[in-house]
């Protein structure tokens, strides 16, 4: 489903926002709207209450987010606390063999915005748990983003990546939000805190 504005959300998942995929060679396309896009979020959630979680993949060994490594740093500034936290995680799923289910779920969450890198892989892949797990799911369509794909002989041209992106929202199915610019999402307090 599109939308032109989102009912208030209780969490904000910012998936995989870290240093190897918005600074250098490996940097998504438009890493500078992503970059303002995602912090806006942020911003706007700890003001209105949300929970914040910032979900951090733990790369292989020499992937450009290898944990400990300058590319597996969050972009982002955590102000950690019961309100914002970072959870770590090693497959494209953040729910999997991670505390994000039981996080959100002792908080009180019920609705969630899910933003950041690659749409088609890591957030996607988490907002399909998500709304899997029954939570009303909301993906500001400026809020996320990904490589192009490569043209494959034989198969087909190369595919941008802003079409990419979209075909990610789209393959999630109706149940998902879609709203057109990150500033279209609010955000509220859960209805009770661990």
């Amino acid at each position: 489903m599109t939308s032109s504005r989102a009912m208030p959300v209780e969490a904000l998942l910012v998936v995989d926002v870290q240093s190897a995929a918005v600074s250098g060679d490996r940097a998504v396309p438009g890493t500078d709207r992503l970059v303002d896009r995602t912090a806006d979020l942020i911003a706007r959630a700890r003001r209105g209450g949300a929970l914040v979680v910032h979900v951090q993949n733990d790369g292989a060994p020499g992937a450009g987010d290898e944990p400990h490594t300058p590319g597996w740093e969050l972009h982002h500034q955590v102000e950690a606390g019961p309100a914002e936290v970072v959870i770590r995680k090693t497959r494209d799923d953040g729910f999997h063999e991670t505390p994000l289910g039981g996080l959100l779920n002792d908080s009180g969450v019920r609705a969630l915005a899910i933003c950041g890198v690659m749409s088609e892989i890591c957030v996607q892949t988490t907002a399909r748990t998500a709304l899997a797990l029954g939570y009303r799911v909301v993906m500001p369509h400026d809020g996320h983003a990904t490589h192009d794909i490569p043209a494959a002989p034989g198969i087909s041209d190369a595919v941008p990546a802003a079409a990419v992106s979209r075909v990610a929202e789209w393959a999630l199915g109706s149940e998902l939000e879609v709203v057109a610019h990150a500033a279209d999402v609010a955000f509220a307090a859960p209805s009770r805190r661990r």
